[in-house]
């Protein structure tokens, strides 16, 4: 049975034909369709997901609908909606308070729900384009990009601004290496990443991007090594992480808005507005695309949740409603 869904979802995908550099899809066995659930009342842009891991709740932030919508990944449903948010971007679980900060790009605030009953418990105001979020599980510190160019430091317990860093300008994707005691973030409007020392959370190096619209991040972070991902063009670049240098690049889907690194199975994936997910691994310094897997068009952020085995695709809503397409990985 489990092969003939494999085969029955290796031809649904077939039937579209996309590019990444011209390339057919292939691979498609790796994210095999598990769930495909419908959001209600979800339309236009869609921004960034987390998860709530012992329980398996998705949380997604509804950018244009002003909303964050709490997905069971159980029940395939919609447990609740979260209403008058403004241009929700960011958003992370905090398992130790069980709650859920969600930041806003129209205002710069980042609110504080309680992830059972969604009562209102904190509020910072950050001033303007509260973006992307993470959070730092050991330290119980979170961290978000937002405005002209700053880096806010929020203490999980007391849901207070505790520090930050100012950026040449607003930061996009951006990831903590923890081992390294470092903090690369993504400055597109500047042409560059940023290295701050994590310690000290002062901003120590510039690198200079070699292409542009640098937005998506993700890091190895036993072998120090940071990906990013450009729109113009549509490339995925591996640099060291100590020096900045470049160690590999790749051509990759475009539009490309999130991007993971799978510890487990040392594979990268890609989601991009241009219409695909792509895989790739990464070894002896060198790219190879394992997968070039047709999605619709537009569906841009995504979620690897590495210890569930699934990888979360969101769709806009176009002619048919918004969904959360949720693919178990298949590593073998």
């Amino acid at each position: 049975m489990m092969k003939a869904n494999r085969l029955l979802i290796s031809a649904f995908f077939a039937i579209s034909v996309f590019s990444c550099k011209g390339q057919n899809s292939f691979g498609n066995e790796q994210l095999l369709l598990k769930q495909s659930i419908t959001l209600p009342g979800v339309n236009g842009r869609i921004d960034h997901l987390d998860c709530n891991l012992k329980d398996q709740i998705i949380y997604l932030a509804a950018l244009s609908g002003n909303s964050l919508e709490v997905i069971d990944l159980k029940t395939g449903k919609v447990l609740h909606s979260v209403k008058g948010l403004n241009e929700p971007q960011g958003v992370a679980y905090i398992p130790q308070t069980k709650e859920v900060i969600v930041a806003n790009g129209q205002n710069g605030a980042c609110v504080f729900y309680n992830a059972q009953t969604f009562e209102l418990t904190g509020n910072i105001d950050l001033g303007s384009d509260a973006d992307d979020v993470r959070y730092d599980s050991l330290a119980e510190k979170i961290y978000v990009g937002y405005g002209d160019g700053g880096l806010a430091i929020i203490d999980a317990r007391t849901h207070k601004q505790v520090g930050g860093v100012k950026l040449p300008a607003h930061p996009e994707g951006f990831q903590i290496d923890r081992g390294g005691n470092k903090v690369f973030v993504n400055v597109p409007g500047a042409g560059e990443i940023d290295v701050i020392d994590l310690e000290d959370m002062k901003l120590t190096e510039t690198w200079k991007t070699e292409y542009h619209a640098n937005f998506p991040m993700a890091i190895n972070p036993v072998d120090h090594i940071v990906f990013i991902g450009y729109r113009r063009p549509a490339k995925l670049v591996a640099l060291n992480g100590t020096t900045g240098e470049t160690i590999a690049e790749a051509d990759m889907v475009s539009d490309i808005d999130d991007l993971y690194y799978d510890e487990r199975s040392k594979k990268l994936y890609a989601s991009g507005g241009g219409g695909a997910v792509n895989v790739f691994t990464f070894t002896n310094s060198k790219f190879t695309i394992t997968a070039n897997i047709p999605t619709k068009g537009g569906a841009r952020t995504s979620l690897l949740v590495s210890s569930l085995n699934i990888f979360c695709l969101a769709e806009r809503a176009d002619g048919k409603p918004a969904r959360l397409q949720v693919f178990t990985i298949h590593n073998e």
